[in-house]
């Protein structure tokens, strides 16, 4: 979350504030209106502050409270009266720190009605908060929650506050309280809870806290930077295998995060190296067809890896229509030759015939690596339109080297396709 997510926050909590203060007001009117029951010293000033303030001349009314507050020997009651009013007075009129001394005296005396000493909290928590005052923000907030308070904006504040006092783990325990609470009750969590849940995570170094919050976000708010971000956390995660560096650039493909020269020819050689051509001539074609390609100090090496891609798919295509490699497939040892070639035929659009191949090789066993297989398997369904199936497959993979971490993500991006 940013820096002006939280004071626009704050900005929320001054208005809070002084719709508290004027509820607390209003709670008082009819002790003021009867001015009989304070002395006349006290009773008329105080009623000619409250007409001020209905008025809106907060500092007008503030000299007439000060004029209630000149009488001696003043009761408890009127005391409460008088603190109560110059801190509704003082907020109206943005002297924050008068109408925080205020109400601060008006609940300790004790005398305020329930329903009035919340408001009177609640404006506490708005006022500590935009001052900065972090830890009596938190301090009167956890009071509003055990007296009985339920505003959503306190709630907000409180979290907020434990993060700007760096209390990153009471940040995180209260922000997953509440989206949970939010899921629960089949809510959509705001954008900024899980922002700030993802922050908090980030700041105690919790990466699998942090990356299982940013899916959440790519579920409920996908967007391109915060693929581009899970997506550069999850290949530093610990653990996570190299050897899948094509799966990565192919989920960033996916998500519109291929953007450099560099990630267009990376990919292309990895897919090559891979022996997937028609992967790698498809990635170099989008890269010229985009203008990433063609251009700039790499131009010829650029030409000579889309010289060898389409070399490449030529020879595989002539292998192909020969028989040749689909019978070298159904006779090897094992499926991993009938996995290459299925997909093969899915990125070449012949996914009727690829993705029958490549359950036919996991079906077949012996696979080096059978859950990058799967993974695979699910990407293909996917990418030939078969997404229901595709998100079933991958929901399949396990590991911990990063197969079953991409195929999550992989499952998000399916979901999300599905429902735009």
């Amino acid at each position: 979350m940013t820096k002006t997510d939280f004071f626009q926050s704050a900005r929320v909590a001054i208005a809070v504030a002084t719709i508290a203060a004027g509820a607390s007001v209003a709670g008082l009117s009819s002790s003021v209106a009867h001015a009989q029951a304070f002395r006349p010293e006290i009773g008329k000033p105080l009623q000619a502050a409250q007409d001020l303030m209905r008025a809106s001349k907060f500092k007008d009314a503030l000299a007439k409270i000060r004029e209630a507050e000149s009488a001696p020997n003043r009761t408890p009651q009127e005391n409460f009266v008088i603190d109560s009013m110059r801190g509704s007075a003082a907020s109206g009129a943005g002297d924050s720190a008068t109408a925080t001394r205020s109400f601060e005296a008006a609940v300790a005396s004790g005398k305020a009605p329930a329903a009035t000493q919340l408001k009177m909290i609640e404006a506490l928590v708005g006022m500590h908060y935009s001052a900065r005052d972090y830890p009596a923000a938190i301090q009167w907030a956890t009071r509003y929650a055990r007296e009985g308070g339920s505003g959503g904006q306190t709630r907000t504040l409180l979290i907020q506050a434990y993060f700007q006092s760096g209390d990153f783990a009471n940040t995180a325990k209260e922000s997953l309280a509440d989206i949970q609470a939010d899921q629960k009750a089949g809510r959509t969590p705001s954008e900024e809870k899980l922002q700030l849940l993802a922050n908090a995570y980030l700041r105690q170094k919790n990466s699998s806290g942090y990356i299982s919050t940013i899916e959440k976000l790519l579920n409920y708010y996908p967007k391109k930077s915060l693929w581009a971000d899970v997506v550069s956390r999850l290949q530093n995660k610990p653990g996570f295998s190299d050897r899948l560096s094509l799966d990565v650039y192919r989920i960033k493909f996916a998500t519109g995060n291929l953007t450099t020269p560099s990630d267009y020819m990376e990919m292309a050689q990895l897919a090559l190296q891979a022996d997937y051509p028609a992967e790698a001539k498809k990635i170099v074609d989008e890269g010229y067809k985009t203008g990433v390609l063609g251009k700039g100090a790499e131009v010829d090496r650029q030409k000579r890896l889309r010289d060898l891609t389409e070399k490449q798919v030529s020879e595989n295509q002539k292998s192909i229509a020969s028989g040749k490699e689909e019978n070298e497939a159904n006779a090897a040892r094992t499926g991993d030759s009938l996995v290459t070639l299925g997909y093969n035929f899915v990125i070449s659009g012949q996914a009727a015939k690829g993705i029958p191949m490549i359950e036919a090789g996991i079906a077949k066993g012996g696979l080096k690596r059978p859950e990058d297989a799967k993974l695979l398997l699910g990407i293909a369904l996917i990418q030939s339109g078969q997404k229901a199936k595709g998100i079933q497959t991958l929901k399949s993979v396990q590991g911990t080297d990063g197969t079953s971490d991409l195929a999550n993500l992989w499952v998000i991006f399916a979901q999300k396709q599905s429902a735009a």
